[in-house]
């Protein structure tokens, strides 16, 4: 189903920002404005994943998807809004690892109805990213003994993991090389399965590599322009609705930032294309927790903010917990439509106790011993 039409919300949403409409009109308009955006950002890479690879083609995809959230989230630490910014970054890592991958699991497992499978080998490798980066969050809660050391030991940790995601740059590169020219996209469509003779819509009507990452370009310029409308009127629309900063931040910030990559998780499930799917979900956090917080560290530093990697108790126990349960569901390479259903379930438990906690941090009585703050 084309989706183009919605585009017509741009223009009425930066119409209604224009006018200072309704904050919740605002935000409906920026948030549809954002599927359209997010189904041509899942076109475009489709094409480049032929000449690319899935695993480098999904790569691309969740770079771009999180684009945004970094322009987005700098915009808010220069406005002193550090609280906003860590919650939507927990919001990134559990939408996409429960929300995005569980609907694409289910989606795919009831269109094709049976196991779908993925490179266990690049799952294991997220996996790992993925742990590495729920270790650079405990370590700074749990070990912080005044302001000016949990500062300095946020620093030194966001430049490790910022360090360990070049590296795994330089790996991904180095285990898959692009494919160039038309024979060696037939070789590769066949190395993966497919008839080189079934082309996609897009390939069919003109796409090549030029206009796909044209539109990439154009659609990550659109989706920043509408991303920071849409979280100019979260707050005030947030109030009016009557939730808590923290679960506007979480859930509703974090759902529409993160359609991109669940509309292109969703279609590539559907198409039985699980490398690109994982890639897009699983990937896109690997990024948020290696790449994202840690840039947003070094920018707090350099504007003068403080941004740190301590997060409140609820949104550390959120991040490991759905980081080991997809852990677990993705280990072997396979998926059904049972573990998205179980992955969406999970995060409708995050929802629920979010949408509950208070305004202000309390410690959860099995977590206050971990993530009290120790020494004198």
């Amino acid at each position: 189903m084309k989706l183009n039409w919605l585009l017509i919300f741009i223009p009425i949403g930066l119409g209604l920002e224009w006018f200072q409409a309704s904050p919740i009109l605002v935000f409906l308009a920026s948030a549809l404005a954002i599927v359209p955006l997010a189904a041509l950002m899942g076109d475009a890479t489709e094409v480049l994943a032929r000449y690319l690879g899935p695993t480098i083609g999904g790569l691309l995809n969740a770079t771009l998807g999180n684009a945004p959230e970094i322009i987005i989230a700098s915009f808010a630490l220069h406005e002193g809004l550090v609280s906003m910014v860590k919650s939507s970054l927990t919001g990134s890592i559990i939408g996409n690892l429960l929300l995005g991958l569980g609907i694409a699991f289910f989606a795919g497992g009831i269109k094709t109805r049976r196991s779908q499978r993925f490179d266990p080998v690049v799952a294991r490798q997220n996996s790992a990213l993925l742990t590495l980066a729920s270790f650079g969050l405990i370590i700074p809660a749990v070990t912080q003994f005044s302001a000016q050391a949990t500062k300095q030991i946020s620093h030194e940790i966001a430049f490790i993991l910022f360090l360990v995601y070049l590296a795994s740059l330089v790996a991904i590169l180095i285990s898959q090389r692009p494919v160039i020219g038309k024979e060696g996209v037939k070789a590769s469509l066949r190395e993966r399965g497919e008839r080189p003779d079934e082309v996609s819509e897009q390939a069919e009507a003109g796409w090549g590599r030029g206009k796909a990452l044209g539109v990439l370009v154009a659609v990550t310029l659109g989706l920043a322009l509408m991303s920071e409308i849409l979280t100019g009127a979260l707050e005030p629309a947030s109030e009016s609705l009557h939730l808590t900063p923290r679960f506007a931040g979480v859930f509703l910030r974090a759902l529409v930032g993160n359609a991109a990559e669940l509309a292109a998780a969703v279609r590539f499930a559907r198409k039985d294309q699980m490398d690109l799917c994982v890639g897009v979900t699983v990937g896109a956090s690997v990024q948020v927790g290696l790449l994202v917080a840690p840039v947003l560290v070094f920018l707090g530093m350099l504007i003068g903010q403080n941004m740190d990697l301590i997060f409140s108790p609820l949104e550390l126990i959120a991040i490991v917990m759905a980081i080991y349960f997809t852990r677990n569901l993705t280990y072997d390479g396979e998926s059904t439509w049972l573990e998205g259903l179980m992955l969406v379930a999970v995060y409708a438990m995050f929802g629920f106790g979010f949408y509950y906690h208070p305004r202000s941090d309390t410690l959860l009585p099995i977590a206050a011993p971990l993530l009290t703050p120790q020494g004198p």
